[in-house]
């Protein structure tokens, strides 16, 4: 495996950052998840987007330009001879010193790796997932906005122990006025009557690139969409529920809490999201092979 840093490309076992990088001493950088199917990277140009956008809203200059980082994220593919996996794409604060005060660093530190991911098993996509409500709540927009894709995920990683230890494969996760944002890893959606529903993105949502996609395979089905404050009764009395994320894609959620979820099985317009989305990936995005 090559991974990439700071320019370099060097092996798994060479490849190494200071103990004074303040992405390491206070999760103090940015990171995007990105997919590539069939020789493409899919939605890069958006990753990248959030990726600036992430750094702007933490005061953090990223040292190459898009078209820099394009091509670092598509040399990184073709070094480790993929043509389908996952891109973790971090950018940190960089090396300062054991201070919190970012002005110490010299430099931000680019790493990228690439290799192959399966979030879930497949038989998830079939038979859909048992999802459990969390006690730790949303970190509020107030203190951290979740749009920043931080590297500090400890809010999530906690929210995903509990739901590992209740023996869920995922965990959702309410804001201070409970009302549902998302869950550990992906945006949460509902059908009721043929219709969508997702929380808006100031309940504590991240701003998902596969919950965009969704949104626009949706609408291009016909269907309506809108962004809509859920509790979790809401969720109980769907006729279909299913996540989005990057690693996640379209996944089913049969289950929450102990109850059924519609017919305890995944619905038809989910399955025609999962279908949909699927041929989208395997014809659009930005080549890695010339």
């Amino acid at each position: 495996m090559k991974i990439y840093i700071d320019g370099n490309l060097c092996s798994k076992d060479e490849a190494k950052l200071s103990v004074f990088d303040h992405g390491l001493l206070y999760g103090d950088g940015i990171f995007e998840g990105i997919r590539f199917y069939n020789g493409r990277v899919f939605k890069l140009p958006e990753h990248l987007r959030r990726l600036w956008d992430s750094a702007r809203a933490i005061n953090l200059e990223i040292p190459l330009s898009e078209e820099d980082i394009t091509e670092a994220v598509i040399e990184t593919i073709r070094q480790n001879e993929l043509t389908d996996g996952y891109v973790r794409l971090i950018v940190t604060r960089g090396v300062g010193n054991l201070g919190l005060a970012p002005w110490n660093c010299e430099r931000p530190s680019i790493i990228i790796i690439a290799d192959n991911i399966q979030l879930y098993p497949s038989e998830y996509y079939t038979k859909g997932l048992d999802i459990v409500t969390c006690s730790t709540r949303r970190i509020s927009p107030a203190a951290l906005d979740p749009s920043i894709k931080s590297l500090n995920y400890l809010n999530n990683i906690l929210a995903r122990i509990e739901a590992h230890r209740a023996g869920a494969a995922e965990g959702l996760l309410l804001n201070e006025q409970g009302y549902v944002a998302e869950c550990t890893g992906d945006n949460v959606f509902i059908v009721r009557d043929g219709a969508l529903s997702t929380p808006p993105l100031y309940a504590g949502a991240l701003r998902g690139i596969t919950r965009a996609v969704a949104i626009t395979l949706a609408r291009d089905q016909g269907l309506s969409v809108s962004e809509t404050m859920l509790t979790r009764y809401d969720i109980f009395t769907a006729d279909e529920c299913f996540l989005t994320g990057t690693a996640a894609e379209i996944v089913p959620v049969v289950r929450l809490d102990g109850r059924p979820i519609g017919l305890g099985q995944p619905g038809p317009i989910t399955g025609r999201l999962i279908r949909d989305f699927h041929a989208l990936t395997r014809s659009e995005g930005v080549p890695i092979w010339p």
